[in-house]
C-alpha cells in the first residue's frame, strides 16, 4: 500500500452516485464565503468522495484521492485547497476551462481570484496571463506544458505555494512530466483520478515521499458504474455507419446530449462530413484544433446548444457531461481505462438518469477487452490492470 490511513465510503447501488448522510459542508467547519459560493452552485451535500477527502486535505495530508468518474472530486479538492491558499492545480487543458469556472464561482464571494495559465506556452501569451490584475493570493490554474514554459522562463516563482493538485491521474505517467514535477514539489500535493494505473505510485515516488500519503479512495473505484446500462454490437466495420445513423434517428434531442468517441481526429472529421449530409446537427472536438475553438466547442456542447458531439478520447477525461444520456463508442476504446473513462460521461453527479452506452465491437482483439468489462461487470469486480492497492487498505477507524 501506500502508507497512511485509508478513507473508504460504499456507494448505496443505483441510480447515479449522488450526495448521501453524513456531515453537511458547514460542520465540515468550511470559511462561510466558501458556503456561499456552493450555495451559488446550487451544491448543498457532499458526495462520498467530499465527505471522504475533505478533512483530511483541510489536515495538511498529502494525498492520492481516487474515486470513479463523476463522483465529485473537483470540489473534494478545491473546497480544502480554497480554504488555506495558495494552490497551483494541474489539470489537461479541456479540464483547465471546467475547473476554473467552478474555482471562479467559489472564489467570487470570498473575493479571492483564480488565475488560468493555459494557451499552448506562447511566451507573450504567457506573460499577459501573469501579469494580469489583481496581485495577491490567488489558485493557479495551469497546464503542464504552459506551467513548464513559465518557470523555464521565470515569469512565475513558487516559493510561496501551499498546495499542489494534479488533476487526472493517469495522464501523469510521462517522465517529462515527472522531471518537471520534481523540481516544484516541496509542498502538499493532492493526485486525483478516476483510474490510477498500475505503476502510478512509483511514478509519483519519483518525486515525492508517497509512503507519507493518505489514501483517499471510494469503493466504486475502478469498478463499471452498475447504474449504467452497456450494450455491445457486434457489427462488420462498413455496417457501423448505417447502425449509427439508426440509433441518433430513434434517439431524438428532447432525450438528453449524446457522445460519439471516434479513435482519430480524421475519424471525427469524416463522421461530421456524413452527419452534415444527414442533416444531423452536431460538433466535433478533437486535438487537431486549437484549444481556444476546442473551449468554445465543449462550452456550446455543455450549454445544450446542440446535443450530439463527435470527439475523441480528449472529451473523456474530468469532463462534466451530465447532460448526456448516451455514449456511442463507434471506435471501441485500445485500454479498459479508456473504456471506463468514457462510460464515466454518463450517470454522474447531478445526471437525470442513469444513461447508457452503445459499444461497436468489429475486430477480433477488441472482443478481448469486452470479455474483461463483461467479466468484470458480473462478478462486480475492478477492472483488471488498475493500482489494486488503491481501495483495497482496511477501512479507518479514526
Amino acid at each position: 500500500g501506500t502508507g497512511g490511513s485509508v478513507c473508504r465510503q460504499r456507494h448505496q447501488g443505483a441510480p447515479p452516485p449522488d450526495a448521501g448522510q453524513g456531515p453537511s459542508f458547514d460542520e465540515m467547519g468550511l470559511q462561510p464565503a466558501l458556503l456561499a459560493g456552493l450555495g451559488g452552485l446550487s451544491i448543498s451535500r457532499p458526495t462520498a468522495v467530499q465527505r471522504i477527502a475533505i478533512p483530511a486535505l483541510r489536515r495538511g495530508r498529502s494525498a492520492l484521492c481516487a474515486a470513479e468518474t463523476g463522483s465529485g472530486k473537483t470540489l473534494a479538492y478545491l473546497l480544502p485547497l480554497l480554504d488555506g491558499l495558495l494552490s497551483l492545480v494541474l489539470p489537461s487543458r479541456e479540464l483547465a476551462l471546467q475547473v476554473g469556472a467552478v474555482a471562479a464561482a467559489l472564489c467570487r464571494p470570498a473575493g479571492l481570484h483564480v488565475r488560468g495559465l493555459t494557451g499552448g506556452g506562447a511566451a507573450g501569451g504567457l506573460r499577459r496571463q501573469l501579469r494580469a490584475p489583481p496581485p495577491g493570493p490567488a489558485v493557479l490554474l495551469g497546464t503542464p506544458g504552459a506551467l513548464r514554459e513559465a518557470l523555464r522562463r521565470r515569469f512565475l516563482a513558487l516559493e510561496r505555494l501551499r498546495w499542489m493538485v494534479l488533476d487526472e491521474a493517469d495522464t501523469l505517467m510521462d517522465d517529462s512530466f515527472a522531471g518537471m514535477l520534481e523540481e516544484i514539489l516541496r509542498t502538499q500535493v493532492v493526485v486525483v483520478g478516476a483510474t490510477f494505473p498500475t505503476g502510478l505510485s512509483q511514478t509519483v515516488g519519483k518525486f515525492t515521499d508517497v509512503g507519507q500519503f493518505v489514501t483517499l479512495a471510494t469503493q466504486s473505484l475502478h469498478r463499471l458504474p452498475p447504474h449504467v446500462q452497456q450494450k455491445f454490437v457486434r457489427i462488420k466495420g462498413q455496417d457501423k455507419l448505417p447502425e449509427l445513423l439508426q440509433l441518433l434517428k430513434e434517439h431524438p434531442a428532447s432525450s438528453g446530449a449524446i457522445l460519439i468517441f471516434c479513435k482519430s481526429a480524421s475519424t471525427v472529421n469524416w463522421l461530421g462530413y456524413i452527419l452534415d449530409d444527414h442533416k444531423i446537427k452536431h460538433l466535433r472536438l478533437q486535438g487537431q484544433m486549437s484549444a481556444a475553438a476546442r473551449a468554445g466547442i465543449f462550452a456550446s456542447f455543455q450549454k445544450g446548444d446542440v446535443s450530439v458531439l463527435v470527439c475523441t478520447d480528449l472529451a473523456s477525461r474530468g469532463l462534466d457531461t451530465s447532460s448526456v444520456q448516451l455514449v456511442v463508442n463507434y471506435d471501441f476504446p485500445d485500454t479498459l481505462q479508456d473504456y471506463l473513462h468514457r462510460v464515466g460521461r454518463v450517470g454522474r453527479v447531478g445526471s437525470k438518469t442513469p444513461g447508457a452506452v452503445v459499444s461497436f465491437v468489429t475486430h477480433r482483439w477488441d472482443v478481448d477487452l469486452v470479455r474483461k468489462i463483461e467479466t468484470a461487470a458480473r462478478k462486480r469486480t475492478g477492472l483488471p490492470g488498475m493500482d489494486s492497492s488503491i481501495n483495497k487498505s482496511p477501512p479507518n477507524k479514526g
